[in-house]
């Protein structure tokens, strides 16, 4: 009866075994995919933001004088996710404070960037400069824009 026991033991701890480990490998997965999809959407951010935005914003996204706003040390950005993201691509009009300056050039929307292209764009200029907020994804885009001012 002993040997029995261990035997059916054995298979047990054979079965949980085989469950955890396609458990894990399955979230190994999905962190997997995860991380491949922050790093496309981060890569072509920086492409966008450089052929859209780093003209006034420049590279290192310093800003430009009291013209336009830092984005790499911008508690604007820190607090206001959804903001940035309608600015994208609606632009804003109106003063801005960000840091504790007053910013009052106009920003131009580009209404053409698709939901993958901001979320591109945010993934990687909230990821940059120090900041790690991670992937922002279409349906936080989605969101956001759907609560814009008009």
């Amino acid at each position: 009866m002993n040997s029995t026991f261990n035997i059916q033991h054995s298979k047990l701890n054979v079965f949980f075994w085989i469950v955890y480990s396609c458990l894990h490998l399955a979230a190994c997965g999905q962190a997997s995919n995860k991380a491949t999809k922050f790093q496309q959407y981060f890569v072509q951010g920086e492409q966008l933001y450089l052929k859209s935005c780093s003209n006034c914003h420049q590279k290192k996204g310093d800003g430009l004088g009291r013209l336009y706003p830092p984005l790499n040390n911008s508690d604007y950005m820190d607090q206001h996710l959804e903001d940035v993201i309608c600015i994208m691509k609606n632009g804003v009009k109106g003063e801005l404070l960000v840091n504790g300056k007053k910013y009052n050039k106009e920003m131009k929307g580009i209404p053409s960037l698709t939901e993958l292209e901001i979320a591109e764009i945010a993934t990687y200029i909230y990821n940059s400069w120090g900041r790690q907020r991670g992937l922002i994804d279409i349906q936080t885009v989605a969101k956001a824009l759907e609560k814009c001012p008009q």
